[in-house]
């Protein structure tokens, strides 16, 4: 009533005048924030008690599991609250005005530049990056990446938007996603439904998986980790309508921030067409008060800079740290060893998801520097194996400079880290994800730091980098020392896995999940074989109400952020854009997959950036399409360049440490911190056992000689 009130004076300004008003009263403003801010507080906090009591009873469904490790935490939580005042004050605003305002609008088209920062101001946007004050002498790395470039403190920062290379393309023009509205055309075409276009484009039976001849799961492994390196987009705290406060778990009702992916008629799976898929928003970020355009927060930092093992908000990074001696360690188990070695920290979560996956033993989830580490017993590996690291670094170095505090040694242990997972990545990784010969004509030689460059995630690259998804086998492979299958518990279905750290715990370790990794080659993406039903049909069985389906989730995700079709991005590559079944025959080099393309979509210009992408037949000697071939080059080189403390610029590390860092590689980081005594020297590559593995003594070590101060 309130609101209502405020805003009889805009009706009577708006009523009188064509034109936008000067002044939209600042009452009516601040009373769409205050409105907003109790809306919101109300769905987080109602969304915050159904989890809890969900958890405790034991009735968690998989999108329960899914939102719990993609729940924005500490300061991106705040963020996320800021930029969800904004945006429901915007849609209030939006909706009383339509009953004055005929015809198609769109409610930021009515504010002036001081309107627009009285709701900012009100909101709490316009205060994000006051106080941000930098140490220009610091020669280490901020954890929250802030201060990285000097002129402009944010830029790659945590907490901050993803960039974007295109301009976002919503519904409305500002924030609703195409597929929101029931028949509202896109290109003169309606959007088909995503669970329709995985059935149809995506499905095929699991017994006719073809495996990669030249690739290892470890190289799909490699990219998720680095990927948690990069980005995460969470998900809105919110659980619950907003307006109205339906539970979305529950009902299917699409309302504000729930965007459910409904059931197409014949669905292989799910015979209620009345039925769906939860599905909620990405998070918003604070828009650029110039522009207010929808935009995903990124709460990781842009750079390659091992924040998956250190964290991206200091608050993280010091409960990740031994805090009981100064020898610069990080913080690990204390219940638990893996025969004899370091197993991760458990978190301390007062109501822990990852209990329920085997409710005897009562395994909590761990603590790490990404909130996604225990989603897989095979990430959870990866993530185990870099703490070890760090710690052996720590105590080598301090062996060599026993003067250097605590502080010291964690952060030249960190900064070496952090080079190892930049060396590897672009010396090992990459060029087999784009062939070798394109990554070194694309990716060229390092040229130095350039503070002109924005090394910020891209939105789209959000969703190109689930390219890893088609490589995932159907299952987790653990072997013994001889590299053959270890019992009974050898190949576990990949849908029994998440979320199971008892299974690193209770099962042996990680050794035998590290050798699995090495030893089975990654699934090959095929345009017939795209995604396994494990991930399709079977995401998180243990625990449902519906299982989701992955593939779908990919391509809702992209119309929640905004992002333009498939051949917007062509187009941005300088590819060409195909416009028929002729033309996109010939791009995808299969005329039966182009004209099922085309019977969904009805027009390339729709097809949603990840399948579209994922279908496009591989470029030579790499694992990837022309265009993500094009958008990977693009983004690994903002990255790269745009990182004052990237490991080659010669102000971070000095010529012998240079040297020395080009002898490392993850073979050796798995002998130095493993049972583990024989790996191959190409680890990316698919590898059996023993034709393609040496000894740990071939494989060259890191000599921190350079390191010894003087």
């Amino acid at each position: 009533m309130k609101l209502l009130l405020a805003l009889l004076g805009v009706v009577v300004v708006l009523a009188t005048s064509p034109d936008p008003p000067e002044e939209l009263g600042t009452a009516a403003l601040l009373s769409s924030v205050e409105e907003a801010k109790r809306l919101v507080d109300t769905a987080y906090k109602q969304t915050r008690e159904r989890i809890k009591q969900r958890l405790q009873s034991g009735t968690v469904s998989p999108s329960d599991l899914l939102a719990y490790f993609k729940q924005p935490v500490a300061g991106t939580r705040t963020a996320s609250r800021t930029a969800d005042y904004l945006h429901v004050a915007l849609s209030l605003l939006e909706r009383h005005l339509r009953l004055v305002q005929p015809g198609p609008f769109n409610v930021t088209d009515l504010l002036t530049p001081t309107q627009m920062e009285v709701l900012s101001k009100a909101s709490g946007c316009a205060f994000e990056d006051v106080g941000v004050k930098c140490e220009f002498r610091n020669k280490y790395r901020t954890i929250t990446g802030r201060c990285n470039n000097r002129r402009n403190p944010t830029l790659g920062a945590s907490n901050r938007a993803l960039a974007r290379w295109l301009p976002a393309e919503y519904e409305d023009g500002f924030s609703l996603p195409y597929g929101w509205t029931a028949g509202r055309r896109r290109h003169g075409f309606s959007l088909p439904l995503a669970r329709a276009v995985s059935n149809q484009i995506i499905r095929f039976p699991n017994n006719r998986i073809t495996a990669d001849r030249g690739r290892a799961l470890m190289f799909m492994q490699w990219g998720q980790f680095i990927d948690h390196d990069l980005d995460l987009s969470p998900d809105t705290p919110a659980r619950i309508t907003f307006s109205s406060g339906i539970d979305c778990e529950k009902s299917c009702a699409q309302l504000p921030p729930c965007f459910p992916i409904k059931i197409p008629p014949n669905d292989p799976r799910i015979s209620n067409q009345n039925d769906c898929i939860p599905f909620f928003r990405s998070s918003p970020a604070c828009p650029n008060r110039r522009k207010v355009v929808r935009e995903q927060i990124n709460a990781l930092t842009s750079f390659l800079d091992a924040s998956m093992v250190y964290g991206s908000e200091d608050a993280l990074a010091a409960r990740l740290r031994n805090q009981s001696n100064q020898l610069g360690l990080l913080a690990v188990n204390t219940r638990f060893r893996d025969s004899g070695r370091s197993l991760l920290p458990f978190d301390n979560l007062s109501d822990d998801p990852c209990l329920l996956t085997n409710r005897a033993l009562r395994i909590p989830c761990f603590l790490a520097g990404d909130t996604r580490a225990s989603e897989t017993p095979k990430l959870a590996a990866m993530h185990t194996l870099f703490v070890r690291e760090h710690n052996r670094l720590a105590t080598e170095l301090r062996r060599l400079n026993p003067s250097w505090t605590g502080e010291r040694l964690y952060q030249e242990a960190r900064k070496i880290l952090g080079a190892m997972v930049q060396i590897i990545t672009y010396r090992d990784y990459l060029p087999r994800v784009l062939g070798p010969s394109r990554a070194q004509r694309t990716l060229g030689k390092y040229q130095g730091y350039r503070s002109s460059v924005d090394p910020r995630i891209a939105n789209v690259f959000t969703l190109a980098f689930r390219f890893g998804h088609t490589m995932i086998q159907p299952f987790m492979v653990r072997l013994d020392s001889r590299f053959r299958p270890t019992g009974s518990n050898a190949q576990v279905p990949l849908s029994t896995v998440f979320f199971a750290t008892w299974r690193i715990v209770n099962e042996g370790g990680i050794d035998s999940i590290l050798r699995g990794l090495m030893a089975t080659p990654a699934k090959l993406n095929q345009q017939s074989e795209m995604l396994v039903d494990e991930l399709r049909e079977r995401l998180f069985r243990q625990i449902r109400r519906i299982g989701l389906d992955l593939g779908a989730l990919n391509m809702q995700r992209s119309r929640d952020h905004g992002l333009p079709g498939y051949n917007a991005w062509r187009r941005f590559c300088g590819l060409s854009q195909p416009r028929n079944l002729a033309q996109l025959s010939r791009v995808l080099r299969n005329r039966e997959l182009a004209r099922k393309f085309l019977a969904l979509y009805g027009t390339p210009d729709n097809i949603d950036i990840w399948i579209g992408a994922i279908a496009e037949p591989l470029v030579r000697g790499g694992r990837v399409g022309p265009l993500l071939a094009c958008l990977f080059e693009n983004q690994f080189k903002r990255v790269r360049d745009g990182d004052r403390f990237w490991w080659q610029n010669r102000r971070v590390f000095t010529r012998q440490q240079r040297r020395a860092l080009k002898r490392i590689s993850l073979s050796r980081i798995i002998c130095d911190n493993t049972g583990i005594t024989s790996v191959p020297r190409d680890i990316f590559k698919a590898n059996s056992f023993p034709r393609n593995f040496v000894s740990c003594n071939c494989i060259p070590s890191l000599n921190l000689a350079a390191w010894r101060s003087r």
